[in-house]
């Protein structure tokens, strides 16, 4: 495995304190990175507690094998949190899941390896791929995606005004030589959009984001990832998640919102089924990184989380 710098885990003590950790409870890492949220909660865990890690990176996977190797207690599948499902009803069996774990994003490892392609901090081959075993790379959507389905990636997952100009740009660009390195990718939009120099922000930055969401349809495998979660825990589990940017964010407090209203079209009458009935109740407020953290971490700044509990009515059976 390629050499990273050291990895910390965002929100820490939040997330634990999130999560209640029970010594007995079966609990759910949904992302597991460099496995500091996992080491933590294997922490508080009993000689009977169990968690379940999952990742899509097989670097990672790789890392927690070797890391955990002699922890009975620990288990990690190469997959994402969309499939938590079918993969915890297979590991845990009947044994309640009492917390899970999504810590959104790419993590620093990630970031920190030229090769993966999900920062123009450095030269890289233009992948960003969370699993560099399976789809498109980066280079290989941007070579293929019409100006038009671009500015609107842009736009949508990367909030970016000038979205249309950056795509016109990208596309004359790849027209002239194919785009398949960080720097070039960041040269072409710095070039269409000069950076402001009030602004710490590079102007690539958000179209790196919109690209690499857009590779890796992480918003999708977000909204598939919160069901399956809400439908895996049992009574009073708990639900963290951290985020990193406000698109997430949003889905994240938007679905909290909605499971713990239940269906509106029964909103006002006197009963509700069972199946329509709200699934969760969130748990305390927005927590966000304290001054410690963020001179700590910097890149801790961005980040959110957001806590829910399953409700009694809403238990699997």
């Amino acid at each position: 495995m390629r050499p990273v710098n050291e990895h910390q885990p965002v929100l820490l003590t939040e997330a634990l304190a999130g999560l209640a950790v029970i010594k007995e409870g079966c609990y759910v890492d949904g992302t597991y990175g460099r496995g500091g949220h996992s080491a933590a909660i294997l922490a508080k865990l009993g000689p009977e507690g169990r968690l379940l890690a999952l990742d899509k990176d097989p670097e990672a996977v790789a890392d927690a094998k070797q890391r955990f190797q002699t922890d009975t207690r620990f288990a990690i599948r190469h997959a994402g949190f969309e499939d938590m499902r079918d993969i915890v009803a297979e590991h845990f069996g009947s044994r309640a899941v009492l917390g899970v774990l999504l810590d959104l994003g790419v993590s620093s490892p990630q970031l920190d390896c030229a090769e993966r392609g999900f920062s123009f901090q450095s030269e890289g081959s233009l992948d960003m791929r969370m699993n560099p075993e399976a789809g498109r790379t980066a280079a290989e959507w941007i070579s293929g995606v019409s100006e038009a389905d671009l500015a609107s990636v842009l736009r949508r997952f990367g909030e970016e005004p000038r979205a249309r100009r950056i795509a016109r740009a990208i596309c004359a660009a790849r027209a002239d030589s194919p785009i398949e390195t960080t720097r070039q990718l960041a040269e072409v939009v710095e070039h269409a959009v000069p950076r402001d120099r009030k602004s710490r922000i590079h102007p690539a930055t958000r179209v790196f984001q919109a690209i690499r969401i857009a590779v890796n349809d992480e918003l999708a495998a977000l909204d598939r990832g919160l069901a399956a979660a809400v439908e895996i825990l049992a009574e009073g589990g708990r639900l963290v998640v951290i985020s990193f940017h406000s698109l997430e964010d949003r889905i994240v407090k938007r679905f909290i919102a909605r499971e713990s209203r239940g269906d509106p079209a029964y909103a006002g009458l006197p009963s509700m089924p069972p199946e329509a009935r709200p699934r969760l109740s969130p748990v305390g407020k927005l927590v966000r990184p304290g001054e410690i953290e963020l001179e700590s971490n910097p890149r801790s700044r961005s980040a959110r989380l957001r806590v829910a509990e399953k409700l009694v009515e809403a238990a699997a059976v």
